[in-house]
């Protein structure tokens, strides 16, 4: 067989492999179908609403649909677990959060290495947690839910996205430093425990800015307190935890878009690059400011460092508030 025709076969051969999956879509062939972007959460939390956000945008450079798949569950873990076992050829994605640097402290076995078998990608957003309680409790700053945690020792509940989840480890800290008898009821994802929190099902709770904005704003929970060191402009007049009796207190929660590890460096570098641009776009800074929200921008290299700190910081955090599961 002459050379030309046998780089046709070859080349016909290895088009009808990357078509069945035998064979990884190379770099310059991406994308030729659509996105699937997991979200370890269910729809309506924050982690959704981000990811939702910059999977619109990124449909609309890449030319291709970029689908978000719900898989909540275990605190962001059963999420993650799939992704990491999916095919590393660009059509899988994962955001990632801050629960996923803290799951390694609150978990005695995890089905996946966080750091191990996802590749960095680019930060997407950070955004502070707030402080929320039922209007219908009688507390209009953290000194008076303190007081009235301690007189009602057992009674207060604080909901969470589940187990190791930003909320969680919020609460956590919040219990161990005022030295409360709080009870945590997780849930799978910041909707479903947010909706709990306006029944009045539970009494409090920390949850993640976006999440909480709206129902602040029409006053269907009540704002306290915001979870950085410096306050947050989606939140006027409302103080940190740090300047409300909890010194040092700070918690900043953050979103991560990463691949399965092996996913081809071309297409975590091109992913980047459009993450980067639609992060810039003029829609999305005024929808993130009007939630607290502030666009992330790293390089995959320093997403590795950066996840790499956290996790060391966040997994102690865990551990020493005792924030465990089975």
């Amino acid at each position: 067989m002459k050379p030309i025709f046998q780089n046709l076969f070859r080349s016909g051969i290895a088009a009808m492999l990357v078509a069945a999956g035998v064979l990884p879509a190379q770099a310059d062939e991406w994308p030729g179908k659509p996105i699937t972007i997991i979200v370890p959460f269910v729809a309506g939390g924050t982690t959704d609403i981000v990811a939702r956000a910059v999977g619109q945008k990124l449909s609309e450079s890449l030319k291709q649909p970029v689908i978000i798949d719900n898989r909540g569950g275990a605190g962001g873990t059963v999420g993650a677990a799939i992704a990491a076992k999916a095919p590393a050829d660009g059509y899988t994605l994962f955001m990632a959060t801050i629960a996923h640097a803290i799951a390694p402290g609150v978990y005695k076995k995890l089905p996946y290495d966080f750091q191990r078998d996802l590749d960095p990608v680019g930060l997407v957003a950070s955004t502070p947690n707030v402080l929320i309680v039922d209007p219908r409790i009688a507390v209009k700053s953290v000194a008076e839910l303190v007081a009235y945690v301690k007189a009602h020792p057992g009674q207060v509940n604080f909901g969470s996205a589940g187990n190791g989840s930003t909320e969680h480890i919020s609460g956590e800290l919040f219990r161990s430093m005022t030295r409360s008898d709080i009870t945590h009821v997780p849930y799978k994802g910041g909707a479903p425990m947010m909706a709990d929190l306006i029944g009045g099902q539970i009494q409090m709770a920390i949850e993640t800015s976006p999440s909480a904005a709206p129902h602040v704003r029409a006053g269907k929970v009540r704002a306290l307190a915001v979870t950085t060191l410096k306050r947050s402009p989606a939140y006027p007049g409302v103080p940190t935890l740090d300047e409300s009796g909890l010194p040092g207190y700070d918690m900043t929660t953050w979103f991560a878009l990463m691949a399965p590890h092996g996913t081809p460096p071309a297409i975590v570098q091109r992913l980047n690059g459009e993450l980067a641009r639609v992060l810039r776009q003029a829609d999305v800074l005024k929808r993130f400011e009007e939630q607290g929200v502030t666009p992330g921008s790293m390089t995959p290299e320093q997403l590795a460092t950066f996840i790499g700190s956290e996790t060391t910081k966040w997994v102690k955090v865990a551990r020493a508030a005792g924030a465990t599961s089975e």
